[in-house]
Order: C-alpha cells, then structure tokens, then sequence
C-alpha cells in the first residue's frame, strides 16, 4: 500500500469520527428530551462514556500494538456507528448508559488508532501533516451538524436522521480501514505508559486535558446553550456546532504551514489565547449572533492544540507513538469526557452559562502553562538539529 492512498484512507477516517461525534452533539438535547432527563442525568450519561473511554485508553496502546490501526479502526468505527443508530432507540435510563459506555470505550480506541496512523504516515513522509488530518475530522464535525439542521428542515426524526448518519459512515469506515498502513514495530526497550503518563508525557496530557476539555463542552454543551439560554430555534441552535466545526476545520487545514513556522510553545499560546477570547465572547455578550461567533473563535483557538500535542506525544524518545498517544489520550480525554459532566452539575446548580466559564478559564490556563510544558522539548529538538 502506498503512501498517498493511506493518507486518503487516513482522511476519511477522521471525518468519519468528527461526523458521529457531531451527530451526538447535535441530539443531546433530543437524548435529554427522550429519556426525560435533567442536566444532572445528563451528566451521568456523558460520564458512561466518560468512564468506558478511560478504561479503553489504559490498553489502547498494547491492543493497537497487538492488532494494527487498521483492524482496531475497522471494529471501533463499526461499534459507533451501532451506538450512534440506537441512542433513541430505546426508552430505558440503563440501554442510553451501556450506549454511552459503548460510544466511549469504541470512540476512544478509534480515536487512537488512527492518530497512531496518522504519527506514521508523517513520519514516514518527513512533514508536518497532523494538522490537515485533524481538518479532517472538524469537516466531519461541520457536515454532520449541518446535516442534523437539514434532517430537522424536512421532517426527518430523529432516529431516521441516526440511523441515516451511522449508515452513511459503515461503508467508509470499511473502505478507508482497507487502505491504512501497518505501524511500525516498536523499538526494543520502548516503554508502556499507561493510563497516568509521568514527566513530560503527563505535562503534555494536562495540556491536552485543559484543550479537550473545552472541546468536549462544544460538542456536548452548544446547542443546548443556544437552546436555553439565547432561545433560539432547532436550526439556529444546530449552527452553534457548525460555526464552532468550520472554524475549527479551517485553522487545522491551515495549522500545518503555522506549525512549520512558528514553535510548539507560541501555537498553544495563541491558541489559548483566542479560545478564552471566543467564549467570553459567546457567554457576556447577550445575542444569538456574537454566541456564534463566539464559539466560531473558540474552534479557531483549539484547532491545533491535539494535533501539536499528539504529534509531540508520538515522537517521545523510547515510546512506541501508539503508546505515547494513548498515554496522553488517557490525561487528555479526562478533560474532553469527564469535563463536560461536571459542567453539566454546575448547570444544574446554577446556569448552563455559569458552567460554560470553565471553557474560559481553562483556555487561559492552557496558554499560560504551553512554556512549562513543551519548551523543554523544543529546546532538546534544536539541540539535535543543530
């Protein structure tokens, strides 16, 4: 298999992930509305798949190791598209949270399998290519919530609308799973990590948990904020998703040209930088409109932060990539699944608003920490290259 196909492949199968993890987004409030649930029930929900998700990534690096991305990519990408199909499916509180744990435990072995793909596809060509792959999955993101705002225009049900997302994505995910690259064999001696990294693999989780954190409060909170607290409709809510997906598309098509010129360190600085920015944005100023653009600014300032995180991760010295991203992943998707819950209890004690300063707050903290964190790293990459 060449080179070029791979990459293809590579491509579909992060669009494919952005576009299940939209369609959550876009129906967590039709989820809330079907199993008559308030935002502390929600919260547990999120935090199943919270939990299968931090079990999954303590093996993900050993399981990927063992079978390849591409059989790992094939039976996980399957395993969503199944649970995404059945979230309405069923009326019991128990079915939604075996689903969510099921979403969490396939996602996130997805998830590592092709970003370990995606580590030895750039290896492999000598360039920075982290950043359009994770384009990829933010394009997925904006046509999925886009869809979910057509199925909604012409009168599709919500569980048509499941059912026609999750059939769209079966067949990609097999074609694409055809075509992905073996890994290569770890070195001899290469470490193991599990799930709680140490040294600068545990700095550059934390980095990935403050980013996915606020992520995780797009794809979870978004709509329902638009919902609640600018009392907008069903399409303009859906929008909160799209605006936040494009913006975050865009500045990833573009982060790789960004990363070859600037450093690790001043990428997550700006990009904490407008993250913070861009939600403030969002929850002061009190129309539908400057919320939108508010959150179009917050998926502009995270678009690279996972990609300069796992590329760093992947190129630890010693550590087999797959190893070194899930161990990051395992910090990082503490923030992306545990965080959104706990936003969700601070919703139901006070406001949906008041829950969403966290996104700020951790945005600003993320920028504050990047010098700590990764510029020890640059700093030892220079050394080598000079």
């Amino acid at each position: 298999m060449n080179l070029r196909s791979a990459s293809h492949a590579l491509r579909s199968q992060f669009f494919i992930s952005g576009l299940l993890f939209a369609t959550w987004g876009v129906h967590v409030p039709t989820v809330k509305n079907h199993y008559d649930l308030d935002e502390r029930g929600l919260a547990l929900a999120m935090l199943a798949a919270g939990v299968g998700s931090l079990g999954a990534l303590s093996q993900a690096g050993r399981v990927i190791a063992r079978w390849g991305p591409a059989q790992v990519a094939r039976l996980t990408g399957l395993l969503c598209c199944a649970a995404v199909a059945s979230l309405v499916a069923s009326s019991h509180l128990a079915v939604l949270l075996t689903l969510m744990l099921l979403f969490g435990v396939c996602a996130s072995l997805f998830d590592v399998a092709i970003n370990a793909e995606a580590s030895e596809v750039e290896r492999l060509g000598g360039g920075h290519v982290m950043s359009g792959f994770h384009g990829m999955f933010s394009l997925g993101g904006m046509c999925g919530a886009g869809l979910g705002a057509i199925a909604q225009a012409v009168g599709l049900t919500a569980q048509e609308h499941l059912l026609l997302a999750a059939g769209l994505a079966v067949p990609a995910v097999l074609a694409a799973s055809a075509f992905m690259l073996p890994m290569q064999a770890p070195e001899p001696g290469a470490r193991e990590p599990l799930s709680l990294p140490r040294g600068a693999l545990l700095l550059i989780g934390l980095l990935a948990a403050l980013g996915l954190l606020s992520e995780g409060a797009m794809y979870d909170w978004s709509v329902l904020y638009m919902k609640q607290e600018r009392a907008s409709g069903p399409g303009t809510a859906a929008m909160a998703y799209a605006a936040f997906s494009a913006a975050m598309a865009l500045g990833r098509f573009g982060g790789d040209a960004v990363r070859a010129r600037w450093s690790p360190v001043a990428v997550l600085r700006w990009s904490g930088a407008l993250a913070a920015a861009g939600m403030a944005t969002a929850l002061l100023l009190p129309w539908s409109a400057t919320a939108l653009l508010g959150f179009a600014v917050v998926g502009l300032g995270l678009s690279n932060v996972v990609p300069v995180l796992f590329s760093a991760a992947s190129r630890q010295p010693d550590v087999a990539p797959a190893h070194g991203i899930a161990a990051v992943s395992s910090v990082g998707y503490l923030g992306m699944m545990a965080g959104p819950p706990l936003i969700g209890v601070v919703a139901h004690a006070t406001s949906l608003g008041a829950g969403l300063i966290a996104v700020a707050v951790f945005a600003a903290a993320m920028a504050l920490a990047a010098q700590q964190a990764l510029a020890p790293k640059s700093r030892k990459a220079e050394t080598a290259q000079a």
